[in-house]
């Protein structure tokens, strides 16, 4: 089953510049793992009269996903590595997937492993219902 998955980066304090910038470098570390694709996300189109078709959202990406159940465990261990390496302004990355959102930056360990569990298992299950029993709020 395919899907998307929408990325949107922020940083306390950061201007659109930078987090142009962050966003670039997440994008990089995606584009490795075995998804359909990463593009920058888009909001609607460009202005009359200029040479862009859409505006991309400052800090947004899309990730097609073949098969949700097998990348997006991978995916969300890419961005907690990438957002525990650098030490510095909080930075956060919203995922939003089927209409469930999963927030990270700076939860403990602890607290983020259970919420991607949650988060990952909802959307590996191939149960009729939404939560697997084990894992309702």
């Amino acid at each position: 089953m395919a899907a998307e998955l929408t990325l949107l980066l922020s940083e306390d304090g950061a201007d659109p510049e930078r987090v142009a910038m962050l966003t670039r470098h997440l994008r990089r570390e995606l584009d490795q793992l075995d998804v359909e694709r990463v593009s920058h996300l888009t909001v609607g189109e460009a202005p009359e009269g200029t040479r862009a078709f859409e505006v991309a959202a400052v800090g947004g990406l899309l990730v097609a996903l073949a098969d949700p159940a097998q990348a997006l465990g991978k995916i969300v261990n890419v961005i907690r590595g990438w957002l525990s390496r650098t030490p510095g302004p909080v930075r956060t990355v919203r995922l939003e997937l089927a209409g469930d959102v999963l927030e990270l930056s700076q939860a403990s360990a602890t607290e983020q492993d259970r919420l991607v569990e949650l988060f990952v298992r909802r959307h590996a299950s191939s149960g009729d219902t939404p939560w697997p029993d084990a894992a309702k709020p």
